[in-house]
C-alpha cells in the first residue's frame, strides 16, 4: 500500500470527470466522422471532406494518446502487449533512477554547501535572537525539552547509570596515588601554611583556655599519696610550659614544630604515592566511607534532589538558571549580529557538517527511496500514482484529438492542393 496522502475520494471523483471529458472528445470526434463520412458520400457540399478527414484524424490522435497514457498504468484493454503497464512493471527502476537523481542534484556536498552558504543560516538566526523576546522564547523551549526529557527518564533507571558510571568508576580507581600527589602540590606552593596556622592558632587558643582542663588531668594522673597543693603547682607549671610552647609554635613561622609537620606531610604524600602499604590503608578507608550508609543514601538521593532542583528551575521563568541561559543566547544572538567573523566560523561550521553527513550518508538516504519504492505493490502504487497525476494527463489526450483534428485538415488540404 502507497500511502501518498491527500483527499482520495475528492482526486477519484475529479478524474473520473476528467476522463469522462477526455472520452467525449473521443466520442464527438467519431460521431462528427460518421456524420460527415455519410454527408460526404451521398454527395454532400466539399467541406464535408475536411470536417470528416478533422474528425478522422482527431479520433486517431485520441486513441494513440489514450493509449499511451493508459499504457503508463496498466495494459490497454488487458491485452498485454510490450512495453505497457510501465509502471507496475518498472517501479523499481524507477525508484532507483529517482534514488540516484535526488543524490547526484539535491545530496551533493557541493550542492548542499552552495544552499547553505546562500541561506546566511547564522546571520538569519542571529538577527532572530536579537528580536525582543526570542531568546526568552528559545529558553523557553529549551525548559520545555528539559522537562519533557526529565520526565520520561525512570530514575531507578539513572540511579543504575549512576551507580554504573560515577560509583564504580570511584571505587575501582586507587585514591592513594592522586592524593599524594594533590599534597605534594600543596606543599610545593606553599598553600598548606595558611591550614597549619589556622591549627596553631586554634591550639594556642584552647591552651589558653583550659587551664582547669590541664590541672584536672595531672591530678588524675598524679599518685594518691601526693599532696595537692604540689599536683597543683606541678600542673601550674605544666601549663605554663604548654602555654609557652603552643605560643611558641604559633608566633614563629621557622619553628622546629613546623618544621617536623612540613617533612612529615612531604613523607606521608611521597608514602600516598609509592608505599603499597600506605596505599591499601587509603584503600580500607575508601571503602569504609563509600560503604557508610549515610554515604550509600547521599549517592541514592543526589539524581532525585538534582531531578526536583533542575524541573523547578526549568519550571520558573524567574529561576536563575532561566535568567542566565536567556541573557547567554541574548548575548550569542548579538554576537552573531555583530560579528562577521563568528558568522563565517559558524556558517562554515555548518556547511562542513552538512558536507561530511550527505557525503558519507546520502547514499543511505538515497536508499531509502528505493527501498520504499521496492516494497510497494505494483497494481497498487500504479493506482496511486494515477490517482494524483491521472486528471493532468487527460489533457494529453483531449490536446491529442485537437492537434490530431488540425493535422488532418491540413493533411487533407495538402492532398487536395496537389491532386
Amino acid at each position: 500500500m502507497v500511502g501518498l496522502g491527500g483527499d482520495d475520494a475528492e482526486k477519484r471523483t475529479r478524474l473520473r470527470r476528467m476522463k469522462a471529458v477526455a472520452t467525449g472528445f473521443l466520442l464527438g470526434a467519431a460521431v462528427v466522422w460518421i456524420v460527415f463520412l455519410l454527408w460526404e458520400r451521398n454527395g454532400g457540399p466539399g467541406f464535408t471532406g475536411y470536417v470528416r478527414a478533422a474528425a478522422e484524424a482527431g479520433m486517431v490522435g485520441a486513441l494513440a494518446d489514450w493509449f499511451a497514457v493508459t499504457a503508463l498504468f496498466r495494459h490497454p484493454l488487458g491485452i498485454k502487449i510490450p512495453h505497457t503497464a510501465l509502471i507496475p512493471r518498472k517501479k523499481d527502476q524507477l525508484g532507483q533512477s529517482l534514488s540516484g537523481f535526488v543524490g547526484d542534484n539535491f545530496l551533493a556536498p557541493s550542492v548542499v554547501g552552495d544552499k547553505l552558504r546562500a541561506a546566511r543560516i547564522s546571520a538569519r538566526v542571529g538577527g532572530w535572537l536579537c528580536a525582543p523576546g526570542n531568546a526568552a522564547r528559545v529558553t523557553a523551549e529549551l525548559a520545555t525539552v528539559v522537562r519533557g526529557a526529565v520526565t520520561v527518564l525512570r530514575d531507578d533507571e539513572i540511579q543504575e547509570v549512576v551507580d554504573q558510571a560515577v560509583t564504580r568508576r570511584v571505587v575501582a580507581q586507587p585514591w592513594g596515588p592522586p592524593l599524594g600527589r594533590l599534597l605534594a602540590g600543596v606543599l610545593a606552593d606553599g598553600s598548606h601554611r595558611r591550614l597549619v596556622d589556622l591549627i596553631c592558632d586554634r591550639a594556642y587558643d584552647w591552651v589558653r583556655n583550659n587551664h582547669e582542663t590541664v590541672s584536672a588531668l595531672v591530678s588524675r594522673q598524679a599518685p594518691s599519696w601526693s599532696p595537692r597543693f604540689v599536683d597543683g603547682l606541678i600542673g601550674d607549671r605544666l601549663y605554663a610550659e604548654a602555654l609557652s610552647f603552643a605560643w611558641a609554635v604559633k608566633s614563629d613561622p621557622d619553628h622546629p614544630m613546623r618544621k617536623a609537620i612540613d617533612r612529615f606531610l612531604v613523607s606521608f604524600a611521597a608514602d600516598l604515592q609509592d608505599d603499597p602499604d600506605t596505599g591499601e590503608r587509603v584503600e580500607a578507608i575508601k571503602r569504609q566511607l563509600l560503604e557508610h550508609p549515610d554515604v550509600q543514601a547521599l549517592i541514592s538521593r543526589a539524581w532525585t534532589t538534582g531531578k526536583a532542583m533542575l524541573l523547578d528551575a526549568a519550571e520558573d521563568p524567574s529561576s536563575q538558571l532561566r535568567l542566565r541561559v536567556t541573557d547567554g543566547v541574548a548575548r550569542f544572538g548579538e554576537r552573531l549580529d555583530n560579528d562577521p567573523e563568528l558568522r563565517e566560523k559558524i556558517d562554515g561550521w555548518v556547511v562542513d557538517a552538512a558536507g561530511y553527513i550527505v557525503g558519507r550518508y546520502s547514499r543511505e538516504i538515497t536508499t531509502l527511496i528505493s527501498d520504499t519504492v521496492e516494497r510497494w505493490d505494483g497494481d497498487e502504487a500504479s493506482r496511486k500514482i494515477e490517482l494524483q497525476v491521472g486528471r493532468d494527463l487527460q489533457f494529453i489526450r483531449i490536446n491529442g484529438t485537437i492537434v490530431g483534428s488540425l493535422a488532418g485538415v491540413v493533411i487533407y488540404t495538402v492532398g487536395e492542393l496537389l491532386v
